[in-house]
């Protein structure tokens, strides 16, 4: 084509050239010549683009058939490799070309702000659930608020824990996602003119279409300033679970900074053998919140009893901590903990990575643990005070980081069914069933009960312990289902079962159908 154009234009200057000295009778022919000449070039170039164009849209086509499988498949860990093939990745490093996937287009409904409420396991749920509601309404959703008021004060934003453009790209298939609003409607957000509600608690998605849509039409934007348990565990379509589940498992990736810290908690710790992280939920703020006093001195009684009662979204204040323990509803103290993994056989030769806070009553409540396990260790012992500065006073990433660690551990224990410790089941499971020990607290007190008052032998204990707990170490199960008490039913994130099927591989992740 290039040819042909040179041509063409060399013969326009030659009859302009001629024409000009010339003028006679030659001109009329030479007039039609250089008419034809430009028809003929102008079918060339129609032709092209017109070949050009087709091309376009069959490889535009190809990438909507190919692109789905290539990249909506389940990231793993950075553990869920096979050891041989990280060897050989660290001997011939390469870096994959990173692909998007192509934008799901859809008539966009409005805007949903949301505030998510309590610690980080608890916003990361909510997010996943916020998210799948803001895809089945059609709606464009703002990268959600993390909660700034609630006890732990952390001033962390999304992007200082999430890898927020992964986060947002990852998930253009799905549902558009901005970090803000645009500038006319975030202006009327800041000066106050916004609808703002709560969603009701473990509702069907139903809900959201008939109540909560019409709401986002009427006023363009909803802000849902609650964001905890407000869609239902069980009952929703498959897709609907399995976006909560790609949204949990692939979109929600950690900054580079924390997972590479992770990364070397874990390296640390496997090159001194086996490791168990037991997440030992016996912090201040879960002793105050519960009311589980179970030896605490009368100091720290009245301490605890005061914090219940400063935040006022603490609704239970008067509480009967033994009546409490004994239904298996307080987390097991330091000493418990210490007579259970005993019972359990653990080895006293592995490491045990404390996931939690600062522990309740320090050292004084820890030497138990420590006789029985003296290789003890948590982030602050292996890392350098340089290592952690940034995380200081930012409890959600320091509990990022502890997340990554328990991923990766032999065995997961957490001694309290908490937010965490759901989750981290959950993801655990998907990682090929890794072995989580559930421990089944209403009975433990009563056997510990029965062996400190004598009446039980340490075999007879043991033997209690470790039968009772053989299926409990996260096998594939069903979730329990209570119709009308969500909360007394076994939790989504903890036995996300839809999505551990054969035939739900981790390489097809198109959800469809909403």
């Amino acid at each position: 084509m290039c040819s042909i154009e040179g041509k063409g234009k060399g013969k326009m200057r030659g009859i302009r050239m001629g024409a000009t000295k010339g003028g006679g009778g030659g001109g009329g022919e030479r007039v039609e010549k250089l008419k034809s000449s430009r028809t003929k070039l102008w079918m060339i170039r129609a032709t092209t683009l017109v070949m050009l164009w087709t091309c376009i849209v069959q490889l535009t086509a190809l990438g909507d058939t190919w692109g789905p499988h290539l990249l909506k498949g389940w990231p793993s860990c950075f553990s869920h490799q096979d050891s041989s093939v990280s060897v050989v990745e660290d001997k011939v490093p390469s870096v994959p070309a990173r692909v998007l996937p192509p934008k799901r287009v859809y008539k966009n409904n409005g805007y949903l702000m949301v505030s998510c409420n309590g610690g980080l396991n608890q916003m990361r749920a909510a997010i996943c659930d916020m998210v799948t509601i803001a895809r089945y309404l059609n709606v464009t959703l703002i990268v959600p608020e993390l909660d700034k008021t609630s006890f732990w004060s952390d001033p962390s934003e999304f992007q200082d824990i999430f890898d927020v453009d992964h986060f947002i790209m990852s998930l253009r298939d799905e549902v558009r996602i901005l970090k803000e609003l645009p500038p006319r409607l975030k202006r009327r957000v800041e000066m106050g003119i916004v609808y703002s509600m709560p969603p009701i608690s473990w509702s069907d998605i139903s809900y959201y279409h008939n109540q909560i849509l019409p709401l986002i039409k009427k006023y363009k934007v909803v802000h849902l300033n609650k964001t905890d348990t407000r869609l239902a565990n069980n009952g929703q379509p498959l897709d609907i679970q399995k976006l909560r589940c790609r949204v949990n498992f692939s979109a929600l990736r950690f900054t580079s900074q924390i997972e590479e810290l992770g990364k070397r908690v874990v390296k640390l710790l496997r090159q001194n053998g086996p490791f168990i992280v037991l997440h030992l939920r016996y912090e201040m703020d879960m002793l105050a919140f519960s009311g589980c006093t179970q030896g605490c001195n009368t100091e720290e009684v009245e301490e605890l009893t005061r914090m219940r009662y400063a935040y006022p979204w603490w609704k239970e204040k008067i509480i009967n901590s033994d009546l409490k323990r004994k239904d298996g509803f307080c987390p097991l103290t330091p000493e418990e903990t210490a007579l259970i993994l005993r019972a359990l056989d653990i080895d006293n030769s592995y490491q045990i990575y404390i996931a939690a806070g600062e522990i309740y009553g320090g050292q004084r409540r820890m030497a138990t643990l420590a006789a029985a396990y003296p290789k003890l260790v948590r982030k602050e012992t292996l890392l350098e005070p340089s290592d952690l500065g940034f995380f200081q006073n930012h409890s959600s990433q320091m509990a990022a980081l502890d997340y990554l660690v328990s991923l990766e551990s032999d065995i997961f224990i957490p001694t309290y069914d908490g937010n965490m410790a759901k989750v981290v089941e959950g993801h655990r499971r998907f990682l090929g069933f890794k072995q989580t020990i559930l421990l089944e607290r209403r009975l433990l007190v009563d056997l510990i009960d029965q062996y400190n008052s004598g009446t039980l032998s340490w075999y007879e204990f043991s033997d209690a312990v470790k039968e009772s707990h053989e299926s409990r170490k996260g096998q594939p199960t069903q979730r329990l289902v209570i119709p009308d008490r969500p909360k007394e039913e076994d939790y989504f994130y903890a036995n996300p079962e839809e999505c551990l099927q054969p035939s739900y591989s981790r390489l097809d992740l198109s959800v469809g159908g909403l």
